[in-house]
C-alpha cells in the first residue's frame, strides 16, 4: 500500500505550515515524533472536513430565509428532516435531543468517505484512528445518555437482566452484555474503516495499472457505498440510544405497558 501512494501537496503544505508548532507542543510534553510528516494525512482530511463544514455552516447561516429558501437550504433541511425521522421513530418524542451528534456524526463520515473519490486527497475513514475515534465517540456518548436517563443503578440494571425476567439470569446475561458492548466499538469501527479502506485500495490499484477510465466504475460505485456506509453508522448510533434511553412506557390497547418508539432488535 505504502509503494503504491504517493506524497500529497496539501499534506506537505499543512505540514510546512503548522508542523513546527505541533512538534514543539509534542516535545513540551515529553512526545517525540517520527517520520516525516509530523501531522499524518487523515488528520489533515480531517481538518479540511472541519473547516468546510464550518465555512459551509457560516454561509448558510448567513442565508438563511423562511420565505424564499435557496436550494443548498433545502436539502439540508431535507437531510436533517430524514435523520429527525429515524430518531423520532426508533427513540420516540425525545429522539430529537440527540439530533446535532447524530448528523454531525454522519455527515462527518459521508464528507470523508467522498473525500477519497477526489484526486488529490484522501478518506480519512480509511484510517482505522478516524473510525475507531468516531465508534468511541458514540460508545460513550449513548452510554452517558443511558446513566443520564435512567440513572447509574437503574442503567447498570438494564444489564443485568432484561425486563421481566427473573435477576438470576443475570449471572449469565451480564458478561454477556459486558461483552457485546464492548464489541460495538470493534463492529463500529471496523466495519467502517475495511469498506472505505478496501475500496480506495481497489482504487488505486486500477488506478496504478490504467488511468483515467477504469477506476471510474469503482469510483460511481464509491458514491453508493459512501453514502450506504454513513447511513449505517448512523443508523447503528441510533438503535444504541434506543437501547440506552428507552425508560419510558405506555400502555397499549390492551392494558400492557409499551416501550416508547420502536423497539431495537440486538445490534453488534
Amino acid at each position: 500500500m505504502e509503494k503504491l501512494e504517493h506524497p500529497l501537496w496539501i499534506v506537505q503544505l499543512v505540514n510546512a505550515l503548522l508542523g513546527p508548532l505541533v512538534r514543539r507542543a509534542g516535545e513540551a510534553i515529553g512526545y517525540h515524533f517520527t517520520g516525516h510528516d509530523v501531522i499524518p494525512a487523515y488528520m489533515v482530511m480531517v481538518l479540511l472536513i472541519v473547516v468546510f463544514i464550518t465555512a459551509l455552516c457560516v454561509f448558510v447561516r448567513s442565508r438563511l430565509s423562511v420565505e424564499n429558501p435557496g436550494t443548498l437550504q433545502i436539502i439540508l433541511e431535507d437531510g436533517l428532516g430524514a435523520v429527525r425521522g429515524l430518531l423520532d421513530e426508533w427513540i420516540g418524542p425525545k429522539g430529537h435531543e440527540f439530533l446535532p451528534l447524530v448528523a454531525t456524526l454522519g455527515l462527518f463520515i459521508l464528507l470523508g468517505n467522498y473525500m477519497g473519490l477526489i484526486p488529490g486527497l484522501v478518506s480519512p475513514t480509511s484510517s482505522i484512528n478516524v473510525t475507531l475515534g468516531c465508534a468511541i465517540t458514540t460508545w460513550v456518548y449513548y452510554h452517558y445518555q443511558g446513566i443520564r436517563a435512567q440513572g447509574i443503578v437503574g442503567y447498570i440494571k438494564h444489564f443485568w437482566a432484561p425486563p421481566g425476567a427473573p435477576m438470576w439470569i443475570g449471572v449469565v446475561y451480564f458478561p454477556i452484555e459486558i461483552i457485546s458492548h464492548a464489541a460495538r466499538v470493534m463492529s463500529l469501527s471496523l466495519r467502517l474503516f475495511g469498506n472505505i479502506f478496501g475500496e480506495e485500495l481497489v482504487i488505486l490499484v486500477l488506478f496504478s495499472l490504467v488511468p483515467f477510465l477504469v477506476p471510474l466504475p469503482m469510483m460511481l460505485l464509491g458514491l453508493v457505498t459512501g453514502l450506504l456506509q454513513a447511513f449505517i453508522f448512523m443508523l447503528l448510533s441510533i438503535i444504541y440510544l434506543q437501547g440506552a434511553v428507552a425508560v419510558e412506557h405506555h400502555e397499549d390497547e390492551h392494558g400492557h405497558d409499551a416501550p416508547s418508539g420502536r423497539q431495537a432488535p440486538v445490534a453488534a
